[in-house]
């Protein structure tokens, strides 16, 4: 994609724009990209409101003058068919459209039966695609309107030990950049596959490598797409990283690099509970600087904003007396009495009949959730499922009772902060589609249904507010002790920037670079199952069978096995037991032994 950009006379153009407007018919304007966290810079240039292309736009100190390919070309979801234009509401006869009064006085006639009298009977769960004025008031929403603390916007099973080092990292001073990594002479890489996780990282990274000799340490499993410029692998079994990292201070060899120039630390989130603890710890024995970094866009902001369990804005926690005091003065309430639960305990109430009201906020938990078995038996028990969301998905089409319709990034404006903790501006480049509105302004108008004025009409008046909390004037303690890795040998690989997911539909060019689906094994059970390169295999567990490519990796870590998000179409999540569990058998060709 950045090759057409560079085209210095224009020859180069994408077969998604040829012929549909020259530079001179549209009206550009500067954006923020929405897929990951690396936070591009983004011009989206439009005509006659509707957009034409996206280029890279730059800014030296986050992308320079790159994006992806999928920063690039996915924008066709403003206009598929998929998309949610209009409120509607569940019927006999499916998804009935609607008005917004209708929808938003049946959400609040659910909403307040649920709380009347009751605690823990309403729970939010978002995804991560949510602007910072979103998640914001999505955080305050949650526990002034819903009057709860279940609240998670992760769609893995995470710990309370993982919320705590999130709440102390989000109130840490973050001095991790991609300055700081472009200028490291030693960069150690744990949970975080780069290149399709945070493709302008992995640049960086590489910049690092050719320019510095940086010396490239991955812990875990495997090396992945590090691979070609690792120094050093330091190969840990799944969930191991955390005591890998505690392990590099004693680490005599490494001792001696760190101390050789800038070190970065890099903790993607994938990487086990105490990951983060143990690089803080790392990063203050070796003056190392470190950065956690998310796959989505609007994780960063659900971080800060505390849309997970225990969390409040600023890195404030809710079982801290002092947290708790600041934030109520400021949101004019009494916030929840005790930390709430997180997704996996929330799904499990609700599939115990314990969830009256379950708010969904760009979130597909059927698809996406670390469980999909869990997600339907929640979805199919919870009297009211409201959903604010973009585009039709399977949690949508099956399982709502209420659809409220949102703004893309495209349509709207606001702010998005990225890894690094840099918020930066984006503004409204085309018309909404239908009758959608922000996220923010839908939770606002509903607060106002029940009783409450927050007093948010505008991103403006939410940015005031948000400042007037800011963050903790100190960060709380990171969390102490060990911790055991994980027992499962499975692991699955973070979302291929090509992959089928809900917002790449209509972009053809994109998905037709996307690679094979191959299960990834290490030489032992290659050797085991008798199996090359290239030979088909069956990944049976939960009730499926599905067929694959075997792709052997001479790095990875004996009896591991890692797969990709879908294989022939079908989420991985569907091979998951109720715990997330992954118990995986691989049947070889006819005439060959299973393993």
């Amino acid at each position: 994609g950045n090759v057409i950009q560079i085209c210095p006379v224009g020859a180069l153009t994408s077969t998604d724009y040829r012929f549909k407007a020259r530079p001179f018919d549209v009206v550009s304007t500067p954006s923020v990209c929405e897929h990951c966290s690396a936070g591009c810079n983004q011009t989206v240039q439009a005509r006659n409101g509707a957009i034409q292309r996206q280029l890279a736009r730059t800014n030296m100190d986050v992308n320079e003058a790159w994006n992806c390919d999928k920063g690039r070309f996915v924008f066709g979801y403003l206009t598929a068919e998929s998309r949610i234009t209009e409120p509607a509401v569940a019927s006999t006869d499916g998804l009935t459209q609607t008005t917004w009064s209708t929808a938003l006085t049946q959400a609040t006639d659910a909403i307040r039966e649920a709380i009347a009298g009751q605690t823990n009977r309403t729970a939010l769960i978002t995804g991560s695609r949510l602007a910072d004025e979103d998640s914001y008031v999505a955080a305050k929403f949650a526990r002034v309107v819903l009057k709860t603390d279940d609240v998670d916007s992760r769609l893995d099973f995470a710990s309370a030990t993982q919320n705590a080092e999130l709440s102390a990292y989000a109130a840490a001073t973050q001095t991790a950049t991609y300055a700081a990594i472009e200028q490291a002479k030693t960069i150690i890489v744990a949970g975080l596959d780069p290149e399709d996780e945070l493709p302008i990282v992995y640049l960086r990274i590489r910049k690092a490598w050719r320019n510095n000799t940086a010396k490239i340490v991955v812990v875990g499993p495997t090396t992945g797409s590090l691979a070609p410029v690792a120094w050093r692998h330091i190969t840990t079994p799944i969930g191991g990283e955390t005591a890998a990292l505690n392990g590099l201070a004693n680490d005599e060899a490494l001792a001696g690099v760190i101390n050789d120039g800038p070190t970065v630390i890099l903790v993607g989130e994938r990487a086990p509970a105490g990951c983060l603890s143990a690089a803080a710890a790392l990063s203050h024995a070796s003056g190392a600087t470190f950065a956690y970094m998310p796959r989505r866009s609007g994780a960063p902001a659900a971080i800060d904003k505390g849309l997970f369990a225990g969390g409040l804005p600023g890195g404030r926690r809710l079982d801290d007396a002092t947290d708790r005091d600041t934030v109520e003065q400021v949101w004019n309430t009494t916030l929840p009495a005790t930390n709430g639960r997180n997704l996996q305990e929330i799904l499990t109430a609700a599939a115990n009949g314990e969830i009256d009201v379950l708010y969904l906020i760009g979130v597909d938990l059927v698809t996406d959730s670390a469980s999909a078995s869990l997600a339907r038996k929640a979805l199919e028990r919870v009297p009211t499922v409201i959903v604010q969301d973009l585009a039709l998905n399977a949690t949508v089409t099956q399982y709502a009772t209420i659809v409220l319709p949102v703004t893309a990034r495209q349509e709207r404006a606001g702010t998005a902060t990225n890894w690094e903790g840099r918020r930066q501006s984006f503004f409204k480049a085309v018309p909404p589609a239908g009758s959608a509105q922000d996220d923010h302004t839908i939770l606002s108008q509903l607060a106002m249904y029940l009783g409450y004025d927050f007093g948010c009409a505008d991103v403006g008046q939410i940015q005031a507010e948000m400042a007037i909390l800011g963050r903790r004037d100190t960060a709380h303690r990171y969390p102490s002790g060990h911790m055991q890795p994980d027992t499962t040998t499975v692991m699955v690989r973070p979302r291929l920037l090509s992959h089928g997911a809900s917002l790449t539909v209509d972009v053809p060019s994109l998905m037709a670079t996307a690679p094979s689906e191959t299960v990834v094994i290490d030489p032992l059970t290659a050797s085991e199952l008798a199996v090359d390169d290239g030979t088909s295999i069956v990944v049976q567990a939960h009730g499926q069978e599905l067929a694959a490519m075997v792709a052997i990796d001479p790095t990875q870590a004996p009896n591991t096995l890692v797969l990709p998000q879908r294989l022939g179409g079908v989420s991985i999540n569907e091979l998951a037991d109720d715990d997330g569990v992954l118990d995986v058998t691989l049947a070889v060709p006819v005439g060959k032994t299973n393993a």
